[in-house]
């Protein structure tokens, strides 16, 4: 039943009911990308935990999300029970073995696993916006917001931050809109109140540093098993955008990181994307596009994404489209939505003169799927009636306590654990403001002391050195006069010059916004 290079996702059946033949999904193939989808309660938590065993026996680095909370059982022996065992002598797996794995536990909120962090400046403008919601004209706003931060040297580490790069916009949006386009103030204080509401829904946990190594969810054991990083994701759901930009975010950072290895003998990490109607929900066309070229192109850089959802039509037919291998679980067919999700799914395989695709969908059984995947020169297999296989590993969550005792022991024990905050954007436009307010009183005492014969000496570039009438007294300020400028206008003109001077310094963004090594 097992054989090298090919993971054994289950068995199929004829049209009698009996033993067809062993199904695979050949490794070579593995970053071709994939598609499980399904309705409620129709295995594709077992299936996804199945394809994370196999890849990991195999050496390759898995990340997933545990949506529901039962995934974390990958990490523990698993148990003979009834239904296991009767499917395992059903599809002719023998021998049955069970086995524990190798799970590092993340939780953007550290509660259930190791904390998960990014920051504002690795994140970028089109994430940010599609976290937030956006609209064009915040967009814009927070597109000259990071290029300013990029190009002057002001690090965006965590919310505070950007709060107050944009309070310095906000103050000088006339002057700032005449170097970088328009900067609305009414749209910069929109953004204002939508960063206080992503403080509110959690998300100053996932912004800040230590920010996480990608090098970290692509581990492997002594024994050369693949590390399975399993994200804790129930709380997470409660706020669906940030789930989806965060595994957004993620899958960016693996296109910009790694490098390119062409069409390797097995995939260097396997990316489950579970709920993915979230990721797709209302985005903007640009950045479906976008997903779509990453898609398309981390293949050749060895990663294999694969969506999980209930329904096909979650996945834009441009996305759909790059997905090799396939595990429909049953679908309902009750409204004209849902059929139409079943035509779809059913045309979409190769199909099988044996049965009905379309037919065949809408009775599967739990546990059961129609399987096709690449084979041969990678082209798609003939669409098969297969019984996924029993998992190795517990069909169920940890407890609180064996959670913690795999934390204890975890490869990433203590570089996550602690927040640290160093000098960042807020820090810089803070000292900046107090400097130049500590020259202008000093420049103000110093106007004020008596005069020795009409000379005095000034600070060029700090409103002290007005010009004088030939008499030695100082020319009258009048509406038109030099007026002396604020010390946050000031610190915006330091800040400009900065830019300025930063061209060459500027920061490079990759497809997604995020930045590029």
């Amino acid at each position: 039943m097992l054989q090298d290079g090919k993971l054994f996702v289950g068995t199929s059946r004829k049209p009698d009911n009996s033993i067809n033949k062993p199904e695979y999904l050949e490794l070579k193939f593995g970053n071709r990308h994939g598609l499980v989808t399904g309705a409620t309660g129709t295995g594709k938590t077992v299936t996804l935990q199945v394809l994370a065993e196999g890849f990991s026996n195999a050496g390759v680095p898995v990340f997933c999300a545990d949506v529901k909370g039962d995934l974390s059982g990958i990490g523990a022996m698993g148990e003979a029970k009834d239904f296991l065992l009767k499917r395992a002598e059903e599809i002719g797996l023998q021998p049955y073995d069970f086995q524990e794995f190798p799970v590092i536990f993340w939780d953007l909120y550290g509660e259930k696993g190791h904390r998960v962090r990014t920051t504002m400046t690795e994140m970028g403008p089109l994430l940010l916006s599609r976290l937030m919601n956006a609209s064009d004209a915040q967009e814009g706003v927070l597109n000259i917001a990071f290029k300013i931060a990029d190009q002057g040297g002001l690090p965006l580490l965590d919310l505070k931050d950007l709060q107050a790069l944009l309070n310095y916009m906000g103050e000088n949006a006339t002057q700032l809109s005449n170097q970088f386009g328009f900067i609305s103030k009414a749209s910069v204080g929109s953004i204002q109140r939508e960063l206080l509401i992503l403080e509110q829904q959690g998300a100053q946990h996932f912004f800040g540093e230590p920010a996480l190594k990608i090098s970290d969810i692509m581990r492997t054991t002594n024994d050369g098993r693949g590390a399975i990083s399993v994200l804790a994701a129930d709380k997470l759901m409660m706020n669906p955008r940030l789930y989806g930009t965060f595994l957004l975010w993620l899958l960016s950072e693996l296109f910009e990181e790694l490098p390119e290895v062409g069409d390797p003998e097995k995939p260097r990490l396997v990316f489950f994307f579970d709920e993915a109607h979230l990721l797709f929900n209302d985005a903007p066309k640009v950045l479906i596009e976008r997903v779509e070229q990453v898609v398309r192109l981390i293949r050749s850089k060895g990663v294999g994404v694969y969506f999980v959802t209930q329904n096909p039509l979650d996945v834009p037919e441009t996305v759909l489209a790059q997905l090799g291998n396939r595990v429909q679980h049953a679908l309902r067919a009750y409204t004209p939505r849902e059929q139409k999700a079943v035509k779809t799914a059913a045309d979409t395989f190769r199909p099988n003169p044996d049965f009905d695709c379309a037919t065949v969908i809408t009775q599967l059984g739990t546990g059961e799927a129609l399987v096709s995947t690449l084979e041969g020169k990678g082209v798609p297999s003939m669409v098969e009636r297969t019984l996924i296989r029993p998992p190795a590993s517990r069909v169920g969550p940890l407890s609180d306590a064996e959670r913690a005792g795999v934390m204890k022991v975890s490869p990433v024990t203590g570089l996550y654990d602690e927040d640290f905050d160093r000098e960042s954007a807020y820090e810089i436009l803070a000292a900046r403001a107090k400097k130049l307010e500590a020259q202008q009183q000093a420049e103000q005492e110093a106007a004020q002391q008596p005069q020795n014969g009409g000379s005095r000496w000034t600070l060029p570039g700090f409103g002290d050195d007005e010009p004088t009438t030939p008499s030695g007294t100082a020319k009258p300020k009048g509406r038109s006069g030099y007026q002396r400028e604020t010390v946050v206008e000031a610190a915006m003109k330091s800040a400009a010059r900065s830019v300025a001077n930063s061209l060459g310094r500027a920061i490079v963004r990759g497809i997604l916004g995020s930045l590029r090594r």
